[in-house]
């Protein structure tokens, strides 16, 4: 099992994963050599501190407040991390509207919260669209 699937299946919990397209590792190269192959980019799942480093160093960006822009407006993230669909676009992706990177941890089940967390792992994920819209996506490890 990759580090990806292993992720998206709830089982590294500790880690966080970073989606970067190509369009955007041109620019800027900080984690290329490192992740897994996926359509349009590279997902790197990495320990969280040394992950939520990487992301700043990568995009310039905190990614706790990227998150938090970002969860006031949902969209879609593909399952794999892999790009998703800008809510401000017609839904098809065009150089307007292409997912440059996406920011994920994972939250442990919790019965006590209710809802989608009493029925198991939490994928959260925060992504980035080129017409500068910063959406979110969440979804129960293993349901997509």
């Amino acid at each position: 099992m990759s580090e990806l699937s292993a992720y998206l299946a709830g089982d590294r919990l500790d880690d966080v994963a970073i989606f970067v397209s190509n369009a955007f590792m041109n620019q800027n190269a900080v984690i290329a050599n490192h992740g897994e192959d996926v359509d349009g980019g590279v997902v790197l799942v990495v320990d969280g501190e040394e992950g939520r480093a990487a992301f700043s160093q990568g995009t310039g960006i905190d990614p706790m407040e990227f998150a938090g822009a970002a969860m006031g407006t949902e969209g879609d993230i593909a399952p794999d991390l892999a790009g998703g669909v800008c809510p401000n676009s017609d839904g098809e992706a065009d150089e307007t509207h292409e997912i440059e990177f996406v920011f994920s941890f994972a939250e442990a089940q919790n019965s006590g919260v209710g809802g989608m967390y009493a029925d198991g792992d939490v994928i959260h994920a925060y992504a980035h669209c080129t017409c500068g819209v910063n959406f979110s996506h969440k979804w129960v490890a293993g349901d997509r």
